[in-house]
């Protein structure tokens, strides 16, 4: 039993060694923070918000969120679902503003533990 428990342990400590931080992208789309967004923007990145979709720098897909956030002024943001692998992981999210409700799907990839924003979704 005590050999059952310690494997356990030593698993769940491994998987969670693995997972990528989200909080710094979570909390930058609850504020509408798109400075915060753009230290981890991956060069280029796959936007996708009412009225475009395209594949930009990682410049131009800050300046295409910050339009929308200037549109839709975040109340509050909240994960769904979030799915990790190895190397890459997503999660939709839901972002609460004045003028409704936003589905929001991202998807990156892991560098040095962090989160790098390949992909934007808004609908």
């Amino acid at each position: 039993m005590k050999r059952l428990l310690l494997t356990s342990v030593l698993f769940c400590s491994f998987l969670s060694l693995r997972a990528a931080d989200i909080t710094q992208i979570t909390n930058a789309f609850k504020e509408g923070n798109v400075s915060s967004v753009a230290k981890i923007m991956a060069k280029e990145a796959d936007v996708i918000v009412p009225g475009s979709a395209k594949k930009y720098s990682g410049s131009e897909a800050v300046a295409k969120l910050d339009a929308f956030f200037k549109t839709h002024k975040p109340a509050g943001f909240q994960v769904v679902h979030h799915a990790d692998k190895k190397d890459n992981g997503f999660f939709t999210g839901e972002i609460s503003a004045a003028d409704g409700r936003f589905r929001v799907n991202i998807i990156y990839r892991v560098e040095d533990g962090k989160a790098v924003i390949q992909s934007i979704k808004i609908e």
